[in-house]
Order: structure tokens, then C-alpha cells, then sequence
């Protein structure tokens, strides 16, 4: 059985699928478990196998057979692999704060609350505006139209689309200025 493991091996290191499966049914397992006793951890665990077997198919790691068992050096080369593995994860959880972090520099969910209570509060506003003036604040303000296009698809000249802007946005900073003074939106 011993030969037959140094030959799979020096097979695998050869480029032979064949003699890399073979040896990969007849450890995993074994290997898995000994990485998953160290690691407690399933995924960690499967990741050392993946590893393990990997450099033994790019040449990373060379047998000796006069320095033991094929099986003992491969659990040394799992032992190390796990070792490896984590020390790299306890780096990952400063990763991980650092990433949180980032998402954190968005608005905070007061800021989103308050975002969107002031989005309801305008939509109120402009709906007290008249019809034309509610087409055209809903033209270029929520669907991006410029004046020009807005002139174009209404079919009246830009002067009246300016004008109308202009008086709904009048007529919306009055609103929402009195909302404001009452401190809430029943009275827009």
C-alpha cells in the first residue's frame, strides 16, 4: 500500500489526473478530518484539503520516502497547511471590520428616515401644485427631462416651461417652509 501511495504521488506530481483522484478518495476524508479538528470549522477545513492537493499537483511539496509514511508526511503537509490557513483568516476578520466599515460611511438609518419623511413631504407639496405645474416639477425633477425636451414633448415654448418651474418651485418652497414652522406635514 505504501509503494502504491509514492507511486500515485510521484504519478500526480507528473501531471496524471488519474493517480491525483485516486490519491485525493483515498485521503480526503482522512485529511479533512484532521484539518476540521484543528479549525472546527467545515469550510477551513475543506479548503486545506483543496490546498494540500493542489501543491502536490503544481510540485509544491516533494516526498522524501526514506524520511517515513507516505500518510504520515501527508498529515504533516495538512498539519502545516491548516496552520497557514489560520493565520490568514485571523487576518480577515480586520478585513472584514474594514469593509464593514465602509458601509458604515453611508446615511445612518435616522438619516434614511428623516430622508424619507422629507420625500413624502414633497410629494405632498407638489401634489397642491396645479396639474401644469405638477407635469413639469414631475418632468424635471423625477424623471430627469431637461427644459428643452420638456418644451419639445409638452409642445409649449421653453419660456413657459421656465416660468412654470419657477412658480411651482415658489409655490413648493412655500409649502414646505410652512411645514416646517409647524413642525409637521399634517398642513401641507
Amino acid at each position: 500500500m505504501r509503494e502504491h501511495d509514492v507511486e500515485l504521488f510521484n504519478r500526480a506530481q507528473a501531471q496524471d489526473e488519474h493517480a491525483l483522484e485516486l490519491l485525493y478518495d483515498r485521503y480526503e476524508k482522512l485529511l479533512f478530518s484532521f484539518s476540521f479538528r484543528m479549525t472546527k470549522n467545515k469550510f477551513l477545513a475543506e479548503e486545506v484539503v483543496q490546498d494540500v492537493f493542489t501543491k502536490i499537483w503544481s510540485r509544491q511539496r516533494n516526498f522524501d520516502e526514506s524520511k517515513g509514511k507516505f500518510s504520515s508526511w501527508l498529515l504533516t503537509v495538512t498539519r502545516n497547511a491548516t496552520i497557514d490557513m489560520l493565520r490568514k483568516k485571523k487576518e480577515t476578520p480586520y478585513e472584514l471590520d474594514e469593509r464593514d466599515a465602509l458601509h458604515d460611511l453611508g446615511p445612518s438609518t435616522e438619516e434614511q428616515i428623516e430622508w424619507k419623511e422629507r420625500s413624502e413631504q414633497v410629494r405632498e407639496a407638489v401634489g397642491q401644485l396645479t396639474g401644469d405645474q405638477q407635469e413639469i416639477i414631475e418632468l424635471f425633477y423625477f424623471k430627469g427631462m431637461s427644459q428643452s425636451k420638456i418644451a419639445e414633448s409638452c409642445e409649449i415654448p421653453l419660456g413657459t416651461v421656465k416660468g412654470r418651474v419657477r412658480l411651482a418651485l415658489k409655490h413648493l418652497r412655500n409649502k414646505l417652509s410652512q411645514v416646517n414652522e409647524r413642525g409637521g406635514q399634517d398642513d401641507v
